[in-house]
This record gives C-alpha cells, sequence and structure tokens, in this order.
C-alpha cells in the first residue's frame, strides 16, 4: 500500500476539520504543531472553512460575549455559547473594529486605546498596537480591515479620519510592526462628515461603505 504523505494529511485531510480539532492535533507532536501553524496551513483551513455552510456569529452584550451557531443562513435555536476576552475588560469597554477567517480585530476603550486580535475559538490573541493609538477610537473615525497578502502574511489596515486628514497604516503579523501608507491623500472623505463602516474582504479587496452625515448645530 503506498504510504500517504505528510502534505495529503495536513492539506487534504486535517484542513478539513473544525478548528478546536486542529488544536488537539497541535498536541501530537512538535513537527505536527510546526505544520499546523504555518500560513500556508492557515490559509488553507480558513478557505475551506469559509465555503461551510456553518458559520458562527459573536455578539458584544451588556455584560457578556455570547457566540451564536449559523446554519445555511439560519440562527440555531440553543446554540448559545458564552466566552471569555482575554483580558479583564468589561464588554462595554470593547469595540469590534472588523472580522477575517475566524480571527476578531478587537478595540479596548479605556484611558487610550488598545488593538488585539483574538481567536475566540483556540483562544489565542496577541496585543498589537502601538504608541501612535494612545488617543480613543471613534465611531465615526477609526476602521479597519484584515487580509493574507501574496505571501500569507496577515495584514491589519487600520485608518484614521481626523482633521480632514487621512491616515492609514498597516501592521504586518510576521514582522510585527506598522508602516504607513500613502492613501487617498487630500481626498474629502477624510472629513467630519463622512462615517467610514468596517473593512469587509472580498476577492483580494478590501471594501468599505463611506457614508455622508450631517449633525445639527448643538
Amino acid at each position: 500500500m503506498e504510504r500517504v504523505g505528510d502534505d495529503m494529511i495536513f492539506e487534504e485531510i486535517v484542513s478539513r476539520l473544525p478548528a478546536k480539532v486542529v488544536c488537539h492535533f497541535k498536541c501530537v507532536s512538535k513537527q505536527w504543531c510546526y505544520e499546523l501553524s504555518t500560513p500556508k496551513f492557515v490559509s488553507i483551513h480558513a478557505r475551506r472553512l469559509g465555503n461551510s455552510i456553518q458559520k458562527k456569529l459573536l455578539s458584544l452584550k451588556e455584560n457578556s460575549i455570547v457566540v451564536d451557531d449559523i446554519v445555511a443562513g439560519n440562527l440555531e435555536d440553543d446554540t448559545r455559547k458564552t466566552v471569555t476576552f482575554p483580558y479583564d475588560v468589561h464588554p462595554s469597554f470593547l469595540r469590534i473594529i472588523c472580522s477575517f477567517n475566524g480571527l476578531i480585530l478587537v478595540c479596548i476603550k479605556r484611558s487610550y486605546s488598545e488593538l488585539v486580535l483574538w481567536n475566540p475559538t483556540t483562544r489565542r490573541f496577541k496585543l498589537i498596537s502601538d504608541d501612535y493609538f494612545v488617543r480613543h477610537f471613534g465611531r465615526h473615525n477609526d476602521t479597519g480591515g484584515m487580509y493574507f497578502d501574496e505571501d500569507n502574511n496577515l495584514k491589519v489596515l487600520h485608518i484614521n479620519c481626523t482633521s480632514d486628514i487621512l491616515t492609514a497604516r498597516v501592521y504586518s503579523r510576521r514582522h510585527d510592526s506598522w508602516r504607513q501608507l500613502n492613501f487617498l491623500s487630500g481626498t474629502q472623505l477624510a472629513s467630519n462628515f463622512y462615517s467610514w463602516s468596517p473593512g469587509i474582504y472580498s476577492g483580494k479587496t478590501i471594501y468599505f461603505m463611506v457614508s455622508n452625515y450631517w449633525i445639527p448645530p448643538g
């Protein structure tokens, strides 16, 4: 009988399993832990899960964080579970910026702002904010998105619009660093009369809905 290669095991078999099962397989050996943590496997696994009819909906409630199952577009009854955020922070101080392939970008709103990459399924997390995030995140002023580049490196895009100036920065998980982008310089969309939605990734592009709004004087 021909021996099944490791690539076949990881890319064609294990990649079709739920995330929690994959986490258990990381305990088989150091080699398995390494193979199941590579950007290539993460990308394949996320793509297969993205095509599944079963999804997860995470919601910030008044005093808790809950996860519901969605199957074929319908919210499943009696599947709600409560999850714990990795930092001791009340849900009212959290804001979900965007989600991508099971990862959630969360802003902790305190006297200063912190950005956290969080995977509620594996319970892994990483604080990615730097000294730039010393101020509050604004509901209309700040947004973001996530994507994998051509090298399967996870990138986090952050956009801030303040005083008619748009600032775009990108975080690289592989290099654990931020860099600034030249993006929409001098655009009218940076004014206080526009509000940006969370970024939605589709077809190698991040889409934003930018809405024009007006607040009456006083």
